[in-house]
């Protein structure tokens, strides 16, 4: 059992897997599509959803600042209607806010060039909102638990 993090951008899909124990978010890869044509990511997201045995995707949900459902956020829930009506698996959002500077900024603190941080930028952005997802869900979890000790 294992959860792909999702970031939809305009021409590119940023993808992140968790690791088995769903404790983990690492970034898996870049999938690049012509804009708007959305449809194209459904063949490589069931390679992927098949290969890693997929239990849920979390796409991230691109607010305005202002809390608002603008034109990008807009379309990203269009997506994932179409996501699961063609896999029938859950898709939860998650607010990905800053999820692009946040990640751009790790990787300028790891010293990386222009053009490499162009091409992992959005996959690092997927593993950021699969990781706040994940540190979240365990966090509810161990608030509902009774402690024993």
């Amino acid at each position: 059992m294992r959860y792909l993090g999702l970031d939809l951008g305009t021409r590119t899909l940023g993808v992140s897997l968790s690791d088995t124990t769903l404790t983990i978010a690492s970034s898996l890869t870049t999938i690049r599509f012509e804009e708007g044509c959305y449809e194209a990511l459904l063949e490589p997201l069931e390679n992927l959803i098949e290969e890693y045995h997929v239990t849920k995707i979390v796409l991230g949900l691109p607010k305005n600042m202002n809390n608002s459902i603008g034109d990008r956020a807009q379309t990203t829930l269009e997506f994932k209607a179409l996501i699961e009506t063609k896999f029938g698996i859950e898709v939860v959002m998650q607010d990905e806010r800053l999820s692009t500077v946040e990640a751009t900024n790790y990787l300028l603190e790891a010293d990386m060039s222009r053009k490499k941080r162009k091409k992992k930028v959005d996959a690092v952005a997927a593993n950021i909102i699969l990781q706040t997802y994940l540190d979240r869900e365990r966090e509810e979890k161990n608030h509902g638990r009774k402690n024993d000790i």
